[in-house]
């Protein structure tokens, strides 16, 4: 378990800090919140004018009592929706998630979404989809979902 901590706490802060060395070509990072299963927090950095890496620090309420994890390479589709104000891109992608418990669990995530960019404040909206192939201790599907809300600096 210990060894599993050490490893996901490298690839989660290598992803972060690879996040932020893009943000020079990226319209901003954003932190907030996520509600759904799991409930934590959330955070997205722009790596493109299309692309971002998003992802979570987050916990169950489903009687788990477990701590996920999580960091997903996305992709947007702009023009698609067309809405009245801001932007209402729908989003894709692929990442990884560690579930913290008894008896911990690492997989794969396949995130589908939508985000609502406000025009006139530095806010997203998000709701999604994620289907879940867990890879270790076994082989199993799981699905969660989440809506949420960041705000960008």
């Amino acid at each position: 378990m210990k060894r599993l901590t050490t490893l996901l706490f490298i690839f989660l802060s290598t992803a972060f800090l690879s996040s932020a060395t893009l943000s020079a070509q990226s319209s901003g990072f954003g932190l907030g919140v996520m509600v759904g299963e799991p409930t934590g927090i959330s955070f997205k950095n722009w790596t493109g004018s299309n692309t971002a890496i998003s992802g979570g620090a987050t916990w169950s309420f489903s009687g788990q009592d477990a701590i996920h994890l999580h960091a997903d390479f996305i992709k947007h589709q702009f023009g698609d929706i067309k809405v009245e104000n801001g932007q209402l891109p729908w989003y894709f992608g692929l990442g990884a998630r560690v579930a913290l418990q008894d008896e911990s669990k690492v997989g794969a995530r396949v995130p589908v979404g939508l985000n609502y960019m406000v025009s006139d404040a530095p806010l997203d909206i998000f709701v999604e989809i994620v289907p879940m192939l867990n890879l270790l201790p076994d082989v199993e599907f799981e699905a969660g979902g989440s809506l949420g809300v960041r705000y960008y600096f």
